[in-house]
């Protein structure tokens, strides 16, 4: 089978010809008709991700068809097109993650392939209304999106929510699952089309974090926010704090700007906040997003598209940030 090759750390992709997997008891083997790209992978070439494990074939989100499964596993699943879990092994505590917890793509191999073996108790159908490509997208940024908003922030209808950074997969999610969720949502981003975007997806507004004074500006626009949802950290995290009404829940789950800047502990206090890291979800936060992306026939927002043989240049198109939605690879 074709797949994309990492030998290193940064080192480029490669289409190389390899073993195809088989499946052992209680696994599947899925032929992939589309993975989608995540910062993950960026990180991970790069050498940023706290696994080094190389070689290595990457890839955590795909949707495909099954093909073959092994013992112990239901036959009925041979042909069914399908939508993977890319997490693993989350362990009894469903807090937090054990520390055997994986996700898919580094250790195991990932699904920048024409086929992937992955555990059978990981399979969902795909929805109907998806295309496969529309169905790749979903998995590593809809769960992780779901969990921040829902099983952290427990997010009610007719509350206000900020999310920072619209344009990236999750916060994209959270943008339509809070909606869904019959929340008014309002946005931050660096790029004034990525805000106008957002606002025809159903956002009732947004503001520039590069402008001066970007947190007194949307507070003086939206007022505060009971939930805020935030992958960047940095110094921007000081004016959410701000941001947050009382009683307010903000959820992080990246900290792309770095060490998040001096905060008052008395705003903390005196406005009762709760702050969750959070990232990916369990199996039932997994189940739980899938059913409201169902149920709401939500559709993720796909960017643009690249043949699998094309991976390292959609790895470059993600890494230069431009894009509004998930990018993803057309295997098959």
């Amino acid at each position: 089978m074709k797949a994309v090759y990492l030998e290193d750390i940064d080192q480029p992709f490669t289409l190389i010809d390899t073993d195809k997997p088989a499946a052992g008891p209680g696994e599947v083997v899925v032929q992939v008709k589309a993975a989608a790209l995540n910062r993950r992978d960026v990180w991970i070439q790069k050498g940023k991700y706290f696994l080094k494990e190389y070689p290595a074939i990457l890839g955590s989100d795909c949707a495909g068809v099954v093909t073959e499964v092994g013992e112990g596993v239901d036959a009925s699943w041979i042909n069914q097109e399908v939508l993977v879990d890319p997490g693993s092994n989350w362990g009894d505590n469903p807090r937090v993650h054990a520390a055997k917890y994986t996700i898919l793509g580094m250790p195991e191999q990932g699904a920048f392939a024409e086929y992937v073996k992955v555990p059978a108790d990981n399979l969902h159908r795909k929805p109907q209304h998806m295309s496969f490509e529309e169905a790749a997208a979903l998995p590593l940024a809809g769960v992780t999106a779901y969990r921040a908003l829902f099983t952290k922030c427990e997010l009610q209808p007719g509350e206000k929510v900020l999310v920072t950074g619209a344009g990236g997969g999750v916060a994209l999610f959270a943008i339509q699952f809070a909606l869904a969720a019959g929340a008014e949502v309002w946005v931050t981003s660096g790029s004034e089309e990525k805000i106008q975007v957002a606002k025809e997806l159903g956002a009732a507004g947004g503001v520039n974090y590069k402008q001066e004074n970007w947190g007194k500006e949307l507070k003086s626009q939206a007022g505060g926010f009971d939930v805020i949802i935030d992958s960047a950290g940095g110094e921007g995290f000081v004016q959410l704090v701000k941001l947050a009404k009382p009683g307010g829940r903000l959820s992080m789950y990246g900290g792309t700007t770095g060490m998040v800047g001096q905060i008052n502990p008395a705003e903390l206090f005196w406005k009762q906040l709760s702050i969750y890291g959070s990232t990916m979800g369990t199996a039932q936060d997994f189940a739980d997003m899938l059913k409201l992306v169902e149920e709401k026939q939500i559709k993720p927002v796909v960017d643009v598209t690249f043949p699998l043989e094309e991976a390292e240049q959609a790895m470059r198109y993600m890494e230069e940030g431009k894009q509004f939605g998930k990018i993803v690879l057309q295997v098959k």
